[in-house]
C-alpha cells in the first residue's frame, strides 16, 4: 500500500489513543486540505500491509485504526485487509473520505464497499472550505458526518453518531 504517513497515539482522528494511517493519493484536491502532500498517487511510500500492522500493534495502549488520507478508498483493498487486522486484534476502525455515504454506496467497487463494511465509523464528505469548523469533534468541516456504519447497514439510512 502506498503510504503518506503514520502516526502513533494520535487522539485527534476519533476517540482515544489511535494509530492513524494516512494513505497516499486522492483526486478531491479539496482546497484548504491538510494534507495536500498526499495528493500524488505516485508519492509517499510503499509499505506492505503486514509492516503497517505491525506498527500498529506495537503498542498496546492503542484503541483503534483511523484510515484517512489520501484517500483511503482509492487503495481499498490494503485498507480493508489493514482494518480486519485492527478488528481481530479487538481495535475499532474509523476512515474518513471524500466521498459521501450515497455515492460509496451507489457508485463504490465492491472493494470499497468491502472497505466500508469493515469499518465501525465513516466520517464522510469532501473537506469544504466555506463549512471549515475546529468546534465539532471529528471532522474539518459542517458538510462532514461522522456515520455510525453498522447502524446505517442496517437501517439502510445514514445513522449519524451524536458528538
Amino acid at each position: 500500500m502506498r503510504i503518506y504517513g503514520l502516526v502513533q497515539d494520535s487522539i485527534v482522528d476519533g476517540p482515544g489513543f489511535r494509530f492513524s494511517c494516512f494513505v497516499q493519493g486522492c483526486g478531491h484536491d479539496c482546497p484548504g486540505c491538510h494534507n495536500p502532500d498526499s495528493h500524488d498517487a505516485a508519492g509517499g511510500r510503499e509499505m506492505t500491509v503486514a509492516e503497517v500492522a505491525e506498527r500498529m500493534l506495537s503498542n498496546p495502549m492503542t484503541d483503534g485504526l483511523t484510515l484517512s488520507g489520501g484517500e483511503p478508498f482509492d487503495q481499498p483493498e490494503p485498507c480493508r485487509e489493514l482494518a480486519e487486522i485492527a478488528r481481530a486484534h479487538g481495535l475499532n476502525v474509523w476512515s474518513y473520505t471524500g466521498y459521501t455515504w450515497e455515492h460509496l454506496l451507489a457508485h463504490g467497487t465492491p472493494a470499497q464497499r468491502a472497505l466500508l463494511e469493515s469499518l465501525d465509523v465513516l466520517v464522510d464528505g469532501p473537506f469544504v472550505l466555506a463549512e471549515r469548523t475546529l468546534a465539532l469533534p471529528w471532522r474539518g468541516s459542517r458538510n462532514q458526518r461522522v456515520i455510525d456504519v453498522k447502524a446505517s447497514l442496517e437501517r439502510g439510512e445514514v445513522v449519524v453518531r451524536p458528538d
